[in-house]
């Protein structure tokens, strides 16, 4: 196998059914007519070309503690200082700049729906421009992996998101332990192993239990879209009657260039969008011709709706969750001038 044609199985087939074995790249290479060491290295390639983030977990929203997807409208010169101390709060995995008056958006995470709330007070004090928060309310459909064929994501379908389970110390310390997900050695679930005080066998009983209960979405190869082409990525959005959204969202989440669907709780006027879905393309012109298809197919075309392009990345990585021995909200990743840890 060609390094073009390893480099897409690995990037493609992987996202999600990722051997959850002891030496996981041979279990790889053995599908795929190649060595272990072929797999490490095309990976990690991978990741220093800024095509993966990472291999390991992807959980479920609000299963483990409380996320929120927030957004703020900041002057547009103010956008670097303001994206750079969102993007220093460990708490923020996504952030991104789109096209609207809100235009930052991010993606916050806490232990609990109280710590969220002062997460999101302290970005806004340490701003000068709250934030506004728009929890999910229903999933329609939710990341299960990108197909590199398509352009569209695994279908998947839940309904209303399952409720948020304690966790005992073993596991927060698991969790902890795959936040930066594996490493690049041959058998990468003993590292895990040992930094969580378990055995490798109880990692891997635990991980493929928590796939089982849907604490997982998937565990495998996180890509990066724009890195791999999908440059334009596009955030449409509608004021669906409160009678009707479920409805249209489980129809729009069914139409093929639809990568996430779900709907979201209104703060208020401000923000009067309920029904989200995301939509990645090659080109501009193809996801706006693609979004006009989609709305008049499902009976859109009429409400009040929004089409907001992302035009920089501030930051993207994986969740890091925390236990409850776990350092406050209010922790940075990095300290910035004039704004305590």
């Amino acid at each position: 196998m060609n390094t073009t044609d390893l480099e897409f199985r690995l990037l493609n087939d992987f996202q999600r059914g990722f051997p959850l074995v002891a030496e996981p790249w041979s279990a790889i290479g053995a599908q795929l007519g190649c060595a272990a060491s072929d797999v490490l290295a095309q990976l990690a390639a991978l990741r220093n070309d800024g095509k993966i983030s990472r291999v390991g977990p992807v959980f479920a929203p609000n299963r483990i503690g409380a996320s929120t997807l927030a957004a703020m409208a900041v002057p547009t010169a103010d956008l670097p200082r303001v994206a750079a101390i969102v993007s220093a709060f460990a708490g923020v995995n996504h952030n991104y700049r789109r096209e609207h008056r809100y235009n930052l958006w991010f993606v916050a995470n806490a232990g609990s729906e109280a710590e969220l709330a002062d997460l999101l007070g302290t970005m806004g004090a340490a701003t000068g421009c709250p934030p506004i928060s728009l929890p999910l309310v229903e999933e329609y459909h939710i990341d299960l992996g990108f197909d590199l064929i398509s352009g569209r994501r695994t279908r998947h379908a839940v309904g209303l998101p399952a409720g948020r389970r304690e966790l005992g110390a073993t596991e927060w310390r698991l969790i902890h332990a795959l936040h930066d997900g594996l490493q690049w050695q041959p058998r990468p679930f003993r590292a895990v192993a040992d930094a969580a005080g378990m055995s490798e066998a109880r990692v891997l009983d635990t991980l493929s239990g928590w796939l089982g209960e849907g604490l997982l979405r998937r565990f495998g190869v996180v890509v990066r879209h724009r890195e791999l082409g999908y440059r334009a990525n596009a955030m449409c959005v509608w004021a669906a009657p409160e009678a009707d959204v479920s409805r249209l969202g489980h129809l729009l989440a069914g139409q093929d260039g639809v990568s996430l669907c779900y709907r979201r709780k209104s703060p208020g006027p401000e923000w009067p969008y309920t029904l989200f879905c995301m939509i990645h393309g090659h080109s501009r012109d193809a996801v706006e011709a693609r979004r006009d298809e989609i709305a008049e197919t499902v009976g859109l075309a009429g409400l009040p709706a929004a089409v907001l392009f992302s035009t920089d990345c501030y930051k993207q990585c994986g969740a890091r969750y925390r236990g409850p021995d776990a350092a406050s909200p209010r922790h940075l990743s990095q300290p910035l001038p004039g704004l305590a840890a």
